[in-house]
């Protein structure tokens, strides 16, 4: 009997113990670089057929190598899909007990990795060291909150009695599962992911984001160790135009777990909707997509908890989180007075490397620096500049935590995800215009209220269209088991990673009747 789930601990970093650990990690993985990543096909690492690399870049200092990495390609594809389908044969059949235990011995062994997991990270995608080890706290968390609930999930299933008849209901898993998560949550959502594929009892072909393939080798380097079968687990790395595309439109694949931007995720559900030649299933889609997410502040609210929840929604991990706070919509008798007091709250971070631990790093890639530079240009033309707007310095993608004021409800900036360190503050005439402007976009993903009034506070949760809603606190942070996450409309499939409902879309319901 497993003992009831609890979420891993954070590690408390103002200890010294704690900051030496993390220290030391640091020295060890950079030690390792470059390193030189394989695929893992059927079991073996190997080497592209394409015979093609690409680096993986530090943000933070834009000509350190983390590694190099295969580029992939259709053949790759094709190896690993045949690899996965032999496997589930067998696979599938395995007790429910046996694939909970192995995910539990990952779990384990990634505690014992946390800080060179967490140090990894911090390298590879630019993650200060809290956020790094929120990251592999989570994916420990889904190591044991997944195999608690298919234990659940394999027992019986209750149904009406029928004399004379013996009734059975149960679930059984699709089949090979192509795992597509992205570089903002590496370890955490690809384990999130790629364990409720495989504890269901599927097999995974995985396609980690191009700037974020070391972490990705090490977890399937810690799936190895544990003993899980050949080919329950594939790993190919590469672009995903050429390799995504091809993996989702093949006719083997069951099923394919995404999450990443709005347009990626609808142009994975219309291939995936399309039958190929062969193909004798509908392809199941989870889809996770992103927000334009608000934060709504009340007259009556406590605007000190407000200013340190929206600087932390806002530019935590520098805004590249889909649950960021992008919008503060704050309603006219406060306004001024929360514009103030987060100013002067956003001004006072540091910024710098993420191996020195400074609350802003970099943005993640050349591309996406570029890309919020363009919106900060377009918001110089749509609201007030008063913080920010600039690179912060050169030897890494880094840009200044940025705010504008007087942002209208429709302007760009309001409405499309930045995915970078800019907030759009929209004043609202009272609270129920506040929550219409909040509503006011394609996403559905997280918000936040801040007010201590009761009736306000039913009133955000009957009208506030989000999948997460918090009252009084930050809108980023979702704890497994404690706040399932997903969201409405075009932020995606509201398929609720961390709650007890998520497995079920890896799994179908088998009905069996038989007369004695």
């Amino acid at each position: 009997m497993l003992p009831e789930f609890r979420n891993e601990p954070f590690t408390d970093f103002t200890a010294e113990e704690n900051r030496k650990k993390m220290k030391e990690a640091l020295e060890k993985v950079r030690s390792s670089f470059p390193i030189k990543g394989l695929l893992y096909i059927d079991g073996d690492w190997v080497e592209s057929a394409s015979g093609e690399t690409f680096p993986s870049i530090n943000p933070s200092k834009k000509d350190e190598i983390i590694g190099y990495f295969q580029k992939g390609n259709e053949k790759d594809g094709e190896r690993a899909l045949e690899a996965a389908s032999r496997a589930f044969e067998e696979w599938r059949f395995y007790p429910a007990e046996e694939r909970a235990a192995l995910l539990l011995k990952a779990a384990k062994r990634m505690r014992e990795l946390k800080y060179e997991l967490a140090a990894l990270m911090v390298y590879e995608v630019g993650k200060n060291w809290a956020e790094a080890d929120g990251d592999v706290a989570e994916a420990i968390d889904y190591l044991e909150f997944y195999p608690r609930e298919m234990l659940r999930l394999a027992g019986h299933q209750p149904l009406t009695p029928y004399p004379p008849e013996f009734n059975e209901y149960y679930y059984i898993p699709l089949g090979p599962v192509v795992v597509i998560p992205p570089w903002n949550f590496p370890l955490a959502i690809l384990v999130g992911m790629t364990s409720a594929a495989i504890v269901t009892g599927n097999t995974v072909v995985l396609k980690p984001a191009s700037d974020s393939p070391a972490i990705a080798v090490k977890f399937v380097e810690i799936m190895e160790e544990v003993g899980l079968p050949r080919g329950v687990l594939n790993l190919v790395t590469g672009p995903g135009s050429r390799l995504g595309n091809y993996l989702v439109t093949h006719p083997r694949t069951r099923m394919i777990a995404f999450t990443g931007s709005k347009d990626v995720g609808l142009k994975i559900n219309e291939l995936a909707a399309k039958t190929a030649p062969g193909q004798i299933w509908i392809k199941r889609v989870i889809a996770e997509m992103g927000g334009k997410d608000p934060i709504i502040v009340a007259e009556d609210a406590d605007l000190e908890a407000a200013t340190a929840a929206i600087v932390a929604s806002a530019y935590g991990f520098q805004g590249q989180k889909c649950s960021a706070g992008s919008r503060l919509i704050a309603v006219e008798p406060i306004y001024d007075k929360i514009l103030e007091m987060v100013v002067e709250k956003t001004r006072s971070l540091s910024i710098g490397p993420a191996e020195e631990n400074h609350p802003v790093g970099p943005v993640i890639n050349a591309a996406a620096e570029a890309k919020i530079l363009s919106y900060i240009e377009i918001g110089k033309g749509e609201g007030r500049l008063v913080l920010g707007g600039e690179k912060a310095r050169d030897d890494g993608f880094y840009i200044k935590p940025t705010i504008f004021a007087d942002v209208p409800e429709k302007a760009r900036i309001a409405q499309e995800e930045i995915f970078g360190p800019v907030l759009s503050v929209i004043k609202a005439k009272d609270y129920d215009d506040a929550i219409r402007i909040a509503n006011g976009t394609v996403y559905g993903l997280t918000g936040s209220v801040f007010t201590k009034d009761r009736k306000k506070i039913e009133k955000a949760k009957k009208l506030f269209h989000v999948g997460n809603l918090y009252i009084n606190r930050k809108c980023t942070g979702a704890l497994v088991g404690v706040h399932p996450f997903g969201g409405f409309n075009m932020s995606g499939t509201d398929s609720k990673a961390g709650g007890r409902d998520y497995l079920l879309l890896f799994l179908q319901g088998k009905s069996i009747s038989e007369r004695l």
